[in-house]
């Protein structure tokens, strides 16, 4: 018996919306699987949409934080959102953007003891106070990352990683989103 991957009905790729559909098996052809959360969102094309396209802005720009720091905050801000789907699958993201097989479950157990460096320890201060105590965020906040050289964009950028997957590790956990087995051993 095969596990269902989200508690909410999954179209077939066939009855989607071809721009979503298209998307998709790009996807598809790009990894060798697709990503459950591509199936489960399909589920409501609009917010489909619009979850990618601000999901893609965010992490897919160019800027002074990399790749893969940009997944160190998925990993430890899902963790601490306790989001099985978003540890997991942007963990192997991680691990491969890193190319480093172990950093993905340091920074998914305990960030504060993961080989990272002191900028990538204030990034991640940082990003697990906005994802559980946005409203403590002050000043002096921001003057922490500023003496590590992050600039303004960089500290939106931040800011707005862990306020995204805030929401999306909600709403995996919502739906039940089952992590793809390939995730697992990617990057490994």
């Amino acid at each position: 018996m095969t596990a269902a991957i989200s508690r909410f009905p999954v179209p077939e790729i066939k009855d989607m919306p071809k721009d979503i559909a298209d998307r998709i098996l790009a996807v598809q052809e790009k990894s060798g699987f697709v990503p459950n959360v591509f199936l489960t969102l399909a589920y409501r094309p609009d917010e489909f949409r619009a979850f990618f396209a601000y999901h893609d802005a965010l992490m897919d720009k160019p800027g002074n934080l990399t790749k893969a720091e940009r997944e160190m905050i998925v990993v430890a801000t899902s963790n601490a959102n306790q989001c099985q789907y978003c540890v997991v699958a942007h963990g192997a993201i991680l691990r491969i953007r890193a190319k480093n097989p172990l950093i993905a479950d340091q920074v998914a157990i305990n960030y504060r003891k993961a080989d990272i460096s002191p900028k990538q320890m204030a990034m991640l201060d940082y990003a697990m106070k906005v994802s559980a105590r946005a409203y403590e965020v002050g000043d002096e906040d921001i003057e922490t990352l500023k003496g590590h050289g992050f600039t303004d964009d960089d500290i939106w950028d931040i800011s707005a990683i862990s306020a995204f997957f805030g929401m999306s590790n909600r709403l995996a956990n919502v739906t039940s989103m089952r992590p793809n087995d390939e995730f697992y051993t990617l990057g490994r």
